[in-house]
């Protein structure tokens, strides 16, 4: 896939940071007048170009900034083995633990009558009864 011009860079990077497409459009240093910023930027956020550029770059951030569950289990790990830590805190990592490796299944009851008969039906707004 061909690489972005560098405005059309800054509009994707501008977008990303505030959401605000006209604005970011603006920014990026596009001249418009009246709605155009609107118009051309909603233009800008259907290219293939400048989407797959934004969704590669949220991937890298994902990456970078948000902790996958493998980071988040090391985590609570090190706290669970770390001798000097709060036991409680201890605790609830274990708990986290246990409950992201499945050990623990909500069991729920429901009460009440049921026959264990289920019917559908079709009313015919056409039809009329008399």
């Amino acid at each position: 896939m061909e690489k972005l011009n560098v405005k059309q860079k800054r509009f994707a990077d501008y977008y990303m940071e505030s959401g605000n497409a006209a604005a970011s459009y603006v920014k990026a240093g596009y001249e418009a007048e009246g709605n155009a910023a609107e118009v051309n930027a909603s233009r800008l956020l259907r290219n293939a170009k400048v989407l797959e550029y934004i969704k590669d770059r949220n991937e890298q951030l994902d990456v970078k900034f948000i902790a996958d569950i493998t980071e988040t289990k090391r985590f609570w790990t090190e706290i669970l083995r770390d001798g000097n830590a709060d036991m409680r805190d201890r605790l609830k990592a274990s708990e986290y633990i246990a409950k992201t490796n499945g050990a623990f299944v909500e069991k729920k009851e429901l009460h009440g009558a049921f026959n264990n008969k289920i019917e559908f039906g079709f009313i015919d707004p056409t039809v009329l009864e008399n």
